[in-house]
C-alpha cells in the first residue's frame, strides 16, 4: 500500500464510512498502480479537492474518490471532459454511471483493474 504523504488526505479516508473507505482504498491502490506504469503521470500528486481525495498528474485531468448519494463509493472525473463519454463508448453497459462525472460502485469486487484502470490511465494522461 502506498503511504499517505498528506495527513489531510489520510484523515479524509479515515472519515469515510467503513464500506466506502474499503472501496475508495481499493480504487486508490489502482490509481497508484496505473500511474506507476505511465511516465507521463509522474509525479502523481494526492491532495484534497472538494473535500475528497484527488489525484493529479502533470498532463492529466483530476480524479476524485469518495462517497456518492446513489452508491457506496465512486470514481469521479471532470464532468466537462470527454472521459466518461469515451469510457462508456469503450465499455457500454458494464458499469453504473452518474452522467458524465462518475462510475458508481457498491462493492470493491466490482472494481475491474482492466476496465477502470483504462479510465484512470486516460484521466492521468488526458492533456497529452
Amino acid at each position: 500500500m502506498t503511504p499517505f504523504d498528506d495527513p489531510k488526505v489520510a484523515n479524509a479516508f479515515k472519515a469515510l464510512p467503513e464500506d466506502t473507505r474499503a472501496g475508495a482504498m481499493a480504487l486508490r491502490a489502482l490509481v497508484f498502480e496505473t500511474a506507476a506504469s505511465l511516465p507521463a503521470a509522474q509525479p502523481l500528486q494526492e491532495a484534497l479537492r472538494w473535500g475528497q481525495p484527488a489525484y493529479l498528474a502533470p498532463k492529466g485531468s483530476t480524479i476524485r474518490l469518495g462517497s456518492h448519494k446513489s452508491a457506496s463509493f465512486a470514481l469521479f472525473v471532470h464532468c466537462q471532459s470527454r472521459l466518461m463519454g469515451d469510457f462508456t463508448t469503450a465499455f457500454p453497459g458494464d458499469d453504473r454511471i452518474d452522467g458524465n462525472r462518475a462510475v458508481l460502485f457498491d462493492d470493491p469486487a466490482q472494481i475491474d483493474p482492466t476496465r477502470h484502470g483504462w479510465l484512470i490511465a486516460r484521466a492521468l494522461t488526458y492533456h497529452l
